[in-house]
């Protein structure tokens, strides 16, 4: 595989975004290899899973590259369906998921690290929504995460960029993320992972499916609805003057269209 690797060590299965040049944004190539990966780990014998990005980034969201493709329907449904069946089974993972978050998670990269039990970080990282700044909705179950850690006018306003971002440590008190530690994100994480195995984690984990599986039908609402979002987003001249100003590294010029 070329964009994420996998493997296990001391039952713990580790998955990492390999794309530290691009901060890991994620391409339809990435995220079929994303899906792959985890539907792998959702075999194996580990209870702890650890999901991290190379380099200095979580993940940076979806490329923007790619969404100059979605004009093509069957291309933009693979992509959104991918998408889903990725955050779906993180969601429903029979196992506990800690996203070790570092530099930017950003957009669907947030939505990424949200589906996790544990999201530990640093006050360095920053967290944002940031799709509005292309013109789009979030996406990958975006609505449904913040909604769950944030409430419904928190969440708005985040995913409306008030604040853009978030550094680490303004994420920890808001309830974006659940662990703030000092130094290597990976070794704050593996401490988590390590107590968890020394934990009655089939009480764990009961007690995350009663709560997953009664929310599951919710969650697949906001994936459907957000998929439509997306499709009736991608026309407008907000979205395409988002796309060609972060192309052009300039500052967007919306008109409410």
């Amino acid at each position: 595989m070329n964009y994420v690797s996998c493997e296990s060590k001391l039952n713990i299965s580790y998955i990492q975004l390999n794309r530290p040049d691009r901060y890991n944004a994620l391409n339809l190539e990435m995220l079929e290899e994303l899906l792959q990966v985890v539907k792998e780990v959702e075999k194996r014998a580990d209870k702890v899973v650890i999901l991290r990005g190379e380099g200095n980034a979580f993940c940076a969201g979806g490329d923007i590259a790619m969404m100059k493709d979605f004009s093509d329907k069957e291309f933009f449904d693979d992509v959104m369906d991918t998408i889903s069946d990725i955050v779906r089974k993180l969601y429903m993972m029979p196992k506990i998921v800690i996203s070790a978050v570092q530099g930017s998670a950003a957009g669907l990269g947030l939505s990424l690290a949200l589906t996790a039990d544990y999201v530990v970080t640093n006050k360095e990282a920053k967290f944002g929504m940031l799709f509005a700044g292309v013109g789009l909705a979030p996406d990958g179950g975006g609505h449904f995460w913040a909604e769950q850690r944030l409430g419904t006018q928190q969440a708005k306003q985040f995913i409306w960029g008030n604040p853009k971002q978030v550094t680490g440590d303004e994420a920890k008190n808001l309830g974006l993320a659940d662990l703030l530690v000092e130094g290597d994100i990976l070794v704050g994480a593996q401490k988590l992972a390590h107590t968890l195995l020394t934990s009655p984690l089939e009480a764990m984990l009961k007690t995350k499916l009663t709560y997953h599986e009664s929310h599951l039908e919710t969650l697949n609402d906001y994936l459907k609805k957000e998929k439509q979002n997306q499709w009736e987003l991608r026309s407008t001249l907000d979205h395409q003057e988002g796309v060609q100003a972060f192309l052009e590294k300039r500052k967007p010029t919306f008109i409410g269209k």
